[in-house]
């Protein structure tokens, strides 16, 4: 059975080196190449690489965030490649199997690859992996990033930044301010992905950030109107409402 493989550098140069190391064994399958974090999580979600040979400094999602960012039962093994040796601590406090710094030798290469063979051998009883995704699902439960595609480039919006969050046909809308970001989604998954601590559904099409609203006032048949801080107004459904306003509650008696 071959091994899967995805080189992400967003140095071609680099990505190069990587294929050419990897060609001499019959076994390896290089499944892409990609240039950046957010083509990064498309392919690994795409097509579930066994091993990633990750860079770690690249524009907007770093390969630490790229990480954070796979659902941790989805999270393939992690070999980070970069010319800077102050990320190795982080690199195996996340449980990497290996750390190439450049520039390396294919010496060196082919004992990353070495311990790569290992850890798939032994996949199942992998203790080390079992306490990434552990680490991972207790420390970072829910991305604080998501990129989103505009024109021929992507977009990487903060959650933080993200005031509500609209139904639109086979998409969601992000509402950022005076801006707004289309992605192909649906409400429904992307609620499972917000921290309910700090993102509440109010209406079958949309969710806002708490944080955001103003003022609740009473409507007709037990819905509320919702003003958000920057003059939105929403409306609060019956079905949504004993949950916003028990967070309401709760915020009130902290």
């Amino acid at each position: 059975m071959s091994v899967r493989i995805l080189i992400v550098d967003d140095e071609a140069v680099a990505r190069r080196r990587v294929r050419r190391l990897l060609a001499a064994d019959s076994d390896i399958a290089v499944v892409g190449e990609c240039a950046d974090g957010a083509s990064a999580l498309k392919a690994i979600a795409r097509d579930r690489p066994d091993i990633v040979f990750l860079d770690v400094q690249m524009p907007e999602l770093d390969g630490f965030e790229v990480v954070r960012s796979v659902p941790p039962a989805d999270l393939p093994g992690i070999v980070f490649v970069t010319a800077f040796d102050r990320y190795a601590l982080q690199a195996f406090d996340v449980h990497a199997i290996d750390y190439l710094l450049k520039p390396y030798t294919r010496e060196r290469f082919r004992l990353a690859l070495s311990r790569v063979r290992e850890r798939l051998a032994r996949r199942g009883a992998d203790d080390r992996m079992t306490a990434l995704l552990d680490h991972l699902s207790a420390t970072r439960r829910y991305p604080t990033r998501v990129a989103v595609r505009s024109a021929d480039h992507f977009v990487v919006v903060d959650w933080s930044d993200v005031d509500w969050v609209e139904a639109a046909d086979n998409y969601v809308k992000l509402h950022v301010g005076a801006k707004e970001y289309l992605l192909r989604d649906t409400l429904a998954a992307i609620e499972k992905q917000l921290d309910p601590n700090r993102f509440a559904r109010i209406h079958r099409s949309a969710i806002v950030q708490l944080d955001r609203v103003a003022e609740l006032h009473s409507a007709t048949h037990g819905d509320f109107d919702v003003l958000l801080r920057g003059g939105t107004r929403l409306t609060l459904s019956r079905t949504w409402g004993e949950r916003v306003q028990r967070a309401f509650r709760l915020k009130a008696n902290v």
